[in-house]
């Protein structure tokens, strides 16, 4: 596959390439080998040691998981496991009342933390994907995040040998969608904005960044193809599978070869 006016392509890593989201719903509940009935493995847990209901247990979660998507973090002031812990240590207490439990809020956090890593993988049809990919452009890893919580999903879905390079939004002075953390893209791969494709599910940090640092397009990833509540930002294109890149990759090629043939055909008057 060759490219006109492509050098590089960046991806998002959570529910993109990875589905994180998934890996943490199987964190709060996986099924035993050998055909054992369903473990609820978080929920047990709070079952047992709290001796709640499984209704107030996954009450629990469902508040942990509120509290990851309002999270924000300052790496510089509070350390990430510190502040997750804190999160079933409220959350316990918000479903339960009485006492503060550091060490059970520990213990769940640790579970969910570890069996989550444990699903996050990197599939088989999307490594062949990126490694023909690979052969046609440079290919870079960029995702928001903390530092420590970032590489450790990295390590587990095994991504690095599938990339030019990879950066970690808390490891630079800005995340996406600032223009300064594609433009340090950019510069590690020896490449300009025009000729860079930015792939990912969020229209307000990939897309959004995308448009901020002038690429040359924005890819969103939009599993339900569902129209988003408002117009703004609008990117360029809208796939349903990350391994439906490729097709529109050569969709977009042979639109600007058509168009350079358009081009340089001769009018009748010269």
């Amino acid at each position: 596959m060759g490219l006109q006016g492509v050098k590089a392509v960046f991806f998002d890593l959570d529910n993109t390439l990875v589905d994180t989201a998934a890996a943490g719903r199987r964190a709060i509940e996986e099924r035993l080998p050998h055909g054992l009935p369903r473990s609820l493995k978080v929920v047990s847990a709070l079952q047992a040691k709290r001796h709640c209901g499984e209704g107030e247990a996954r009450a629990i979660c469902d508040r942990v998981r509120a509290k990851l998507l309002r999270e924000c973090h300052d790496p510089a002031t509070t350390c990430i496991t510190e502040l997750r812990i804190s999160h079933w240590e409220e959350a316990i207490q918000e479903t339960l009342g009485g006492q503060a439990n550091r060490s059970l809020a520990a213990e769940c956090y640790f579970l969910w933390k570890t069996t989550r890593l444990r699903h996050l993988t990197l599939a088989e049809d999307t490594r062949g994907m990126l490694t023909e990919l690979r052969k046609a452009v440079r290919l870079l890893l960029l995702t928001n995040g903390d530092r420590q919580t970032q590489r450790e999903k990295i390590e587990a879905c095994a991504c690095q040998p599938y990339f030019d390079a990879i950066v970690v939004g808390g490891e630079q002075k800005e995340e996406k969608p600032a223009p300064s953390i594609f433009h340090h893209c950019c510069n590690l791969l020896g490449v300009q904005p025009a000729e860079c494709i930015m792939v990912g599910d969020s229209l307000d940090t990939d897309i959004q960044g995308g448009l901020n640092a002038g690429l040359k397009a924005t890819v969103w990833l939009n599993k339900t193809m569902t129209t988003p509540l408002d117009t703004a930002p609008v990117p360029h294109y809208v796939i349903s599978s990350v391994l439906d890149l490729p097709a529109l990759l050569q969709k977009m090629d042979n639109k600007i070869n058509t168009n350079l043939e358009t081009s340089h055909t001769p009018s009748c008057n010269e």
